[in-house]
């Protein structure tokens, strides 16, 4: 019984959350035009009925210019957090079944990109590729991916000593084909756990290199840009400019964290029960 509700509750978590970042990234993406607009008749107004987290000093709806933020978030989440999956996937099988000399080279990739800073790693490769939407999407996919490269790495050496492996080996099936048709399999729940638990780094470190200036450009509503430009008005009492798209940012990143969290519970049925 315990087993059950604890497998009802991961879908239920993760139907929340699915619902939900897919009517915010939808819903965001449909009045970016608005998040733009400016009316200096309405500026600096505090949460009320007509607008639910007030409005900046240049009359924009801050509940406008918050959604269509974590929209850009998500979206910016997903695409990096996919092509760094998909790159960790591919160099963790790379390095365990094609000898010691490539097992080395990206063992030592691996220890290299995870012994620079995050961030500063982050900004010089974002900077390098000319900040913006792709300059943010490649410098977090290429800072994302060797944790999950690392385990994957693991799971195949262990796969490696499988009977059913070795016997394919002396049949003399190539590497890539038992790789194909015998490790990946075990391999893709791994492989969506990590992608689903990659979004929420992905979203904070957008925010973090865009609210320091080497992320997306001034003009987007993204998130970073929100809560850098409220800064200066805090110290006028104009809380509400950093409050609620804060809230709404840890809020998102929690429920892509407990979404896999209810993934990873549903691919291992035993952990339900705990």
């Amino acid at each position: 019984m315990k087993r059950v509700n604890g497998r009802m509750a991961a879908v239920l978590w993760l139907g929340i959350a699915v619902v939900f970042l897919t009517a915010v990234t939808l819903f965001g993406w449909r009045v970016a035009e608005s998040a733009l607009m400016t009316d200096f008749s309405r500026k600096n107004l505090p949460p009320n009925g007509a607008y639910f987290f007030g409005t900046d000093w240049m009359g924009r709806d801050m509940f406008v210019r918050t959604v269509t933020g974590l929209s850009m978030s998500i979206r910016i989440g997903l695409l990096s957090a996919g092509v760094s999956s998909v790159l960790a996937l591919f160099l963790g099988i790379l390095a365990a079944i094609m000898g010691k000399t490539v097992d080395s080279v990206i063992t030592w990739m691996i220890d290299l990109v995870m012994g620079i800073p995050h961030i500063l790693l982050l900004i010089l490769i974002s900077y390098a590729c000319g900040k913006g939407f792709r300059g943010v999407v490649v410098g977090v996919a290429l800072t994302h991916w060797t944790s999950l490269a690392r385990l994957i790495r693991g799971e195949v050496l262990q796969l490696k000593e499988a009977l059913y492996v070795r016997t394919a080996q002396k049949l003399g099936v190539s590497r890539w084909e038992i790789a194909w048709k015998h490790m990946l399999p075990h391999l893709f729940p791994q492989f969506l756990v990590g992608l689903i638990l990659m979004f929420p780094h992905a979203i904070l470190h957008e925010a973090s290199i865009t609210f320091l200036g080497f992320g997306l450009s001034p003009e987007q509503p993204a998130i970073g840009i929100i809560l850098s430009e409220s800064m200066k008005y805090l110290a006028m009492g104009r809380w509400w400019l950093a409050l609620f798209p804060g809230l709404f940012l840890v809020f998102t990143v929690s429920l892509f964290d407990m979404g896999g969290e209810s993934l990873r519970k549903l691919l291992a049925p035993g952990s339900t029960h705990r």
